[in-house]
């Protein structure tokens, strides 16, 4: 099996970019989609921010409410740090036993790890490769700002709580740069899907 470890920033497109892969036959396990499976009603996750932050932080069927979280810990960096400790140690649980699991089921196949915080959490050395998506700060600010309604401000806030795409860049092996158009970035995703063909030719 090969792993891929997608990245980038908040709005970079990674999301588009797994999708790319995944149409190309690569097998995708997507941290954003673990950390909500965490965190639904009943599970340990849930129950101790439930304790942390009080039954305010719910919506009314139960759920984490996820834009008052998001609000919480955007603008104080130890209760991020406290969400992290809370939400990251099972979502890296849940990763570890999918990728066993699809291991044992399909040992040739691609498997893209679609996580944001991959540097971040250490765990580009469970990789074979680091994908850096790629945008620039002006288009990523915009593109957060009408995605998710922000002001200015709010979406630089988010932006600048996460370790910037300048720095990724050191740890990437590859670069898609999602700056342009979606035929552009497909164009790049053509062309490195044919490459790593050809590495995995080369390793049989």
């Amino acid at each position: 099996m090969f792993i891929i470890g997608l990245t980038g920033g908040i709005a970079s497109g990674k999301s588009t970019v797994a999708g790319m892969l995944s149409a190309k036959g690569a097998l995708v396990i997507c941290a954003d989609q673990i950390s909500r499976e965490v965190v639904e009603p009943g599970r340990p996750a849930w129950r101790e921010l439930v304790e942390w932050l009080g039954r305010e932080i719910l919506q009314e069927d139960g759920t984490i409410d996820r834009a008052r979280l998001g609000q919480i810990v955007f603008h104080d960096p130890a209760a991020r740090r406290k969400l992290n400790a809370i939400v990251h140690p099972r979502v890296g649980e849940e990763i570890a036993a999918r990728t066993e699991r699809l291991r044992r089921e399909n040992p040739g196949a691609v498997l893209v790890y679609d996580i944001p915080l991959l540097i971040e959490a250490g765990m580009q050395d469970l990789t074979d490769l680091v994908l850096l998506v790629y945008v620039t700060p002006e288009v990523q600010l915009k593109r957060l700002q009408e995605r998710d309604g922000l002001s200015r401000e709010e979406a630089l806030a988010r932006i600048r709580s996460q370790m910037p795409l300048e720095k990724k860049r050191q740890y990437a092996r590859v670069i898609i740069d999602n700056s342009g158009t979606l035929e552009e970035t497909a164009r790049q995703v053509d062309r490195f899907w044919e490459n790593l063909q050809v590495e995995l030719q080369g390793r049989q």
